[in-house]
């Protein structure tokens, strides 16, 4: 008989199981993301922005008529990793379920409004010429299909008109397919899929969230400055801003094209300092990295929606940032990823979460989606 010598191992799940994981595997899988896929480094620069530390905050929160505190909100909520900053400072930070101050956990769908400013910046600088081109123009892989006649703008606002399915518990959907295709690293797999989607609204006119659309607002970057997704990032913001740890894109295959929606890898105070970034208008010392009507437009509702019918409960969809109730713009993820930013109460949330998904989640008692809001609130009262 013969074979390999036996070595310790750690067992990693399949990439194309990632949306569809139990509850026992999702914490392992958040943090390990670069062991799951193909992934390009976001590097830092030499220097750290310093983040100031005021007097903590210890919010509490009712839900029918029981009062529970942050321990409890954490326990509850499934969080492993809470950031509170106000006013330029961190007044709360905790960390669970493994997740520790270097440790890069997954953004799920929050990097698409990461991704998305990215383009303001690309527009300032003219690589991008209007909002207003086609795709096409970009990407000429993309002409005949029916991208041909989306506008940057579409991608942005998820309009695009395609047809695209983003339902994570049907392995037929595209938003599976899309997965599948990572997991296997299959170079061209994901433009290939978006190549053969067909167009069942004319572009810019139904909101319909797609995270197929913000691949290809990614390769639309790469295209328009003539960089990979993860270097522009470093050099535009990431080494600039000051942030503490290196972070990561997921990568289509090995070496292949950034996945600019999903999967990225990005330590919570990271999350914080972009937060602060918006909050300042884009300006980096002194300089002014995006148009001067670009946050304005990024958190204003492009689309009206129903809070009933999306799963964080948002009343609009902007440049690809959620509008939440009292009009903050927030970046949210599969799973309880969250990034809110109230800009007149300087007031930034991060929460990072393994949340359960169907059909574990019939099993959770906690209405997650209540328990976030009412705890966001207990800490908006609480900063005053």
């Amino acid at each position: 008989m013969t074979g390999q010598i036996a070595r310790p191992r750690t067992f990693v799940p399949a990439g194309e199981e990632f949306l569809l994981l139990p509850p026992t595997a999702q914490a392992f899988a958040y943090r390990n993301v670069d062991r799951m896929f193909a992934t390009r480094v976001i590097r830092r620069g030499d220097h750290v922005s310093k983040l100031d530390r005021g007097i903590e905050i210890m919010p509490s929160y009712e839900i029918d008529g029981v009062s529970y505190s942050v321990d409890e909100y954490i326990s509850r909520a499934n969080v492993a990793g809470l950031l509170v900053i106000h006013d330029g400072s961190i007044v709360l930070e905790r960390y669970s379920l493994g997740l520790d101050e270097a440790t890069r956990w997954s953004s799920m769908s929050t990097i698409k409004s990461l991704t998305s400013t990215l383009i303001g910046v690309a527009l300032k600088e003219g690589a991008i010429a209007s909002l207003h081109d086609p795709v096409s123009k970009y990407i000429p892989e993309l002409r005949s299909s029916a991208y041909d006649a989306v506008r940057v703008r579409d991608l942005l606002t998820m309009s695009s008109g395609v047809e695209w399915i983003e339902d994570y518990t049907d392995r037929r959907s595209h938003v599976n397919k899309y997965s599948k295709s990572l997991g296997d690293k299959r170079a061209g797999g994901v433009l290939a899929l978006m190549k053969e989607l067909r167009a069942i609204h004319p572009p810019g006119t139904v909101y319909n969230y797609n995270t197929g659309d913000t691949y290809v607002l990614g390769c639309l970057l790469t295209a328009a400055t003539g960089e990979r997704l993860a270097d522009y990032m470093s050099r535009k913001i990431w080494a600039p801003l000051g942030m503490e740890q290196d972070a990561f894109y997921t990568l289509e295959s090995d070496d292949g094209q950034e996945i600019g929606g999903s999967r990225a890898g990005i330590v919570l105070r990271d999350f914080g300092r972009f937060g602060l970034f918006i909050l300042r208008d884009g300006v980096i010392d002194g300089q002014s990295l995006l148009p001067a009507d670009w946050i304005q437009q990024a958190g204003s509702a492009a689309f009206e929606l129903s809070p009933e019918t999306n799963r964080y409960g948002a009343v609009g969809y902007g440049y690809s940032w959620w509008i939440d109730p009292d009009g903050s713009m927030v970046a949210v993820g599969f799973a309880g990823q969250s990034l809110y930013i109230n800009r007149r109460k300087k007031l930034i949330v991060v929460t990072l979460s393994c949340q359960p998904q169907p059909p574990y989640a019939t099993c959770y008692s906690v209405d997650l989606r209540r328990e976030y809001h009412a705890f966001k609130r207990a800490i908006s009262e609480t900063v005053g």
